[in-house]
């Protein structure tokens, strides 16, 4: 089962907008009618009557790395790329 972020939006005419995202887990694949299926079960589950009339607008799957934290920045110990000249430009 993999976790996927979904990203919700209320219409534009509603009196309270609603803009945000939230995780769900799912075995449909990425890009299925399956999945956009159990996005908005999951919206529905966790917002609610007041999300009947929100939508779904994009599904990404979730990136995580094992050991890390969400949200925490990694190190980068590489050397610092060379510096590249300019390309000369002839009259």
């Amino acid at each position: 089962m993999a976790t996927f972020v979904a990203h919700y939006i209320s219409p534009g005419g509603s009196a309270t907008r609603a803009k945000g995202s939230f995780e769900f887990d799912s075995d449909a694949r990425l890009g299925t009618k399956a999945l956009a299926h159990d996005a908005r079960l999951a919206l529905l589950e966790r917002f609610g009557s007041a999300a009947v009339s929100w939508s779904v607008d994009a599904i990404k799957r979730k990136r995580g790395r094992d050991g890390q934290a969400e949200g925490q920045m990694e190190l980068d110990f590489r050397a610092p790329k060379p510096t590249r000249r300019a390309k000369r430009e002839y009259w």
